[in-house]
Parts: C-alpha cells; structure tokens; sequence
C-alpha cells in the first residue's frame, strides 16, 4: 500500500486532493504537515506533523525525518510556496515528487513575467502593465480603460486572488497600493494591472507526463465562495461550478502549458477569463498543484488526483481517460463553508419554482 505525504495539510485545497484519493480503488496510507496545527484537525490522515515554513533552513530536515518516519513513497506539495521550493530542491528530498521542471514553476509563479512569455509566444492574454511607480498607475489606466471602463489590479504573486481590485481611476488604485503597502508589506512593483474581462471564468485542469498531455477538463466558475463580501466580487474558489467542453478553452489550455515547459510534467491547472466577445484569455496557471475543488472531477468519475499519484510512483495507468472533455458537460459542483458539497446534474435539481 502506497504511503503518500500531502504538505499543507491544513487547507482546503489539500482536504478536497485527500477526498478525491479517498475515492481511488487503489487504498492509500495518507500522512499531512502543516505549519499550523489548527486545520490539521480536520483532516484524516494517518498521521500529522507541524513542519516549519520553506523559509527555515530547518524545513528539508523536517521533511525528511517524516519521510523517514512514515516510509513516504511520495509527496505532494499543495501550497505554491512549498512547490516552488521542492520543484528547485527535489535532489534534497527523500522520496519522488512529480512536479514540472523549476524554471517553469517560477514563471507562472510571477503573474507579469508570465503573461508576457505567453504574449510572445502567441497565446492569448489580456494587456497587462507592470506598476513599478504612480506614472505607470496613470499609463496603464490610460490605455486599459479605453479596453473597457474597468482595469484589474493585482499582485504579481499570490493566489487566491491576492490582492485584486477592479478599478476605474487613479485614486481607486493608488489608494489599493497605499493600502497593501501600509499594512500588508506590499508596494509599487509588486502590482500590476491588465485589461478587464467581462466574459465567463474557465478553469482547466491537465495531467501530463513527460510531455505528453494525459487528460484535461474545463469547467466553469459560476459562484465564488463570500464573493459578494470581497472588493473584488470574486476569489479564485467557487461555490458553483460546472463543466464546459469547449475546443477553444482546449486550445487555449494546451497552447498555455506548451508555452511555459518544454516537456510538460505533472499539474498544470490553466485560469481563463473571456472577452465580451466569448474569446478565452489566459491568465495565469496553477501550477504543480491542483485546483482547491480537484474532488469535483474524482467523484464525477475523472479521479486526477489519483492519476497523478500512480504516475508519480512509477506506475502505468490502469486506464487511459481521453485527453480532452472525458466528462459530459453541465456537471455542477456545488458547495458552501459548513454545508459540505453535491454533484448535480443539469436537469436534476430538487428545487421547484413557484
């Protein structure tokens, strides 16, 4: 029985990739560290560790000694922080990890680098401005806002929508800037701004080994949990989401992931925004780790996770999902903060209208 180590336990994303495994046929031994002790709780794992933060010369020995410990098959990294650092220093680990190469997780880990590789390559993105000083704010407004009469401001790094703001004047975004630089440690050239898309978000998902892409599937983000409580009016995790089969939110995935890694390997969930137009535009990848909703899929019947995981331990797949839209479309995936969450089919809701 395999015995797997999932980082950052003690979030959501790293529950949802642990339910996704719990649906496997094969039975996995599944242990968790976090730097926190708190969620942890939540979890159902075999065994749970507080490890320190990437930051700590202590960190590689922390992991190792579980690895030792726990006779760790493998690890997968959850937090973008603890990817990057194990996509550099995998030689330091103790056990496999099946991430992409580490020039390619730092790229999509910088918003601004990343969307002008993929300008320059062709792919399609939204006009972006990187903001180093108030003259590059006034610039940028002045050529986003004749796009549409928004302009999105955002951190370079983070996920989760770190930092986003919809703005419409100077004052709006120097205003944001000033707020993140006096309480929040960030500043002029740690932002930038680019067009605002009016469109549908598509988020998809891809598996793939040694360059070749193993199987893929869109899907919508409809509602975002406390979106309405958030400046933004959205986070990068929906309450509502459903699947999309669409060959040019395909395209535009494939196209994205190609850009970045000369040989694709391992996770790379593509983030697309559309134009009014309908036309998807890439706007950044999460890469190495999945999605926060990663179970939709699995108990849908597409068990990625789980994909991944044997294809990190050396394994051939048992079966082969085709490599774009293996699920039907209109799935939803509905979920709330301590309500759980329910697959649905379109057509099958219990609700009457009266």
């Amino acid at each position: 029985m395999a015995r797997i180590l999932i980082t950052g336990a003690g979030g959501s994303a790293a529950f949802n990739f642990r339910d996704a495994l719990s649906l496997a046929a094969t039975d996995y031994v599944v242990v968790g560290t976090d730097v926190k002790r708190y969620h942890l709780e939540l979890m159902e794992l075999s065994a749970k560790y507080l490890v320190p933060p990437v930051s700590d010369s202590g960190y590689v020995d922390a992991i190792n000694r579980v690895i030792e410990d726990e006779r760790v098959d493998f690890v997968h990294p959850q937090p973008d922080v603890e990817v990057g650092f194990l996509a550099e220093h995998r030689d330091k680990i103790q056990a496999p990890v099946f991430l992409p190469d580490a020039a390619a997780v730092a790229l999509c880990h910088d918003k601004m680098a990343f969307n002008a590789h993929l300008s320059a390559a062709g792919v399609p993105v939204p006009a972006a401005v990187k903001i180093d000083s108030q003259d590059d704010l006034h610039t940028a407004l002045a050529e986003l806002l004749e796009r549409n009469p928004r302009v999105w401001l955002r951190a370079i790094r983070g996920a989760g929508s770190r930092a986003s703001l919809p703005v419409n004047s100077f004052y709006q975004g120097d205003a944001w800037i000033d707020y993140w630089r006096s309480f929040r440690g960030l500043d002029y050239g740690d932002f930038m701004a680019s067009e605002y898309l009016p469109g549908a978000e598509f988020a998809w998902q891809s598996l793939w080994h040694r360059g070749r892409l193993v199987t893929s599937q869109a899907r919508e983000r409809i509602e975002y949990i406390f979106g309405n409580l958030t400046p933004s009016g959205q986070s990068s995790s929906p309450s509502v989401a459903r699947t999309v089969n669409r060959a040019d939110v395909n395209h535009a995935g494939e196209a994205a992931v190609r850009a970045v890694s000369a040989e694709p390997h391992g996770v790379y969930c593509v983030d697309m925004k559309c134009t009014a137009a309908d036309a998807p535009m890439v706007t950044e990848i999460n890469v190495g780790r999945f999605f926060t909703t990663s179970n939709f899929f699995a108990h849908a019947g597409l068990n990625m996770p789980d994909m991944y995981v044997q294809l990190g331990l050396g394994n051939a797949l048992a079966e082969t999902p085709p490599r774009y839209d293996p699920l039907p479309a209109d799935l939803y995936w509905v979920r709330m903060i301590d309500m759980g969450y329910r697959l649905i089919r379109e057509g099958e809701w219990s609700s009457t209208v009266r």
